[in-house]
């Protein structure tokens, strides 16, 4: 019993010990892998609903006269009944840093297992790439 009642003290004491352990000094950001992926990809769905029903067959771009950038993506429902969603677009620089330059929520109806065409042209010449989001409406 004796043993037991130390072993308990000897591992609370450890417990308590390693978890007040102090830091000094900065911490260093963490980013999780899903907040790289709007970094990465031409599309992202944003919620898990979204993950689910959605998928694209295609994103084209092209730079129109003036220097602007234009985007279409065919954006699939993939489940057998009518979906809402919404959709944007964030135009970025080389660096992948927004020009400022994001056009609004834009709501699009897909019927069971279609496909629709949404397009978006950045407001000025700076876009050099760009992130489609799309999202469940609500």
């Amino acid at each position: 019993m004796k043993s037991k009642i130390i072993l308990l003290t000897a591992a609370v004491g450890l417990i308590v010990h390693t978890g007040c352990k102090s830091h000094e000094g900065a911490y260093a950001p963490v980013l999780k892998e899903s907040h790289e992926t709007e970094n990465r990809e031409p599309l992202v769905l944003m919620d898990p609903g979204a993950q689910r029903s959605i998928s694209t067959t295609g994103i084209q771009r092209r730079t129109m006269e003036d220097g602007r950038l234009q985007v279409t993506a065919n954006i699939v429902n993939r489940e057998n009944r009518r979906l809402q969603v919404q959709v944007n677009c964030v135009f970025k620089d080389a660096q992948g840093f927004s020009t400022g330059d994001e056009s609004p929520w834009r709501t699009l109806i897909l019927t069971e297992n279609s496909q629709e065409s949404v397009s978006f042209t950045s407001l000025n010449d700076k876009a050099e790439k760009f992130t489609i989001r799309v999202r469940e409406a609500r």
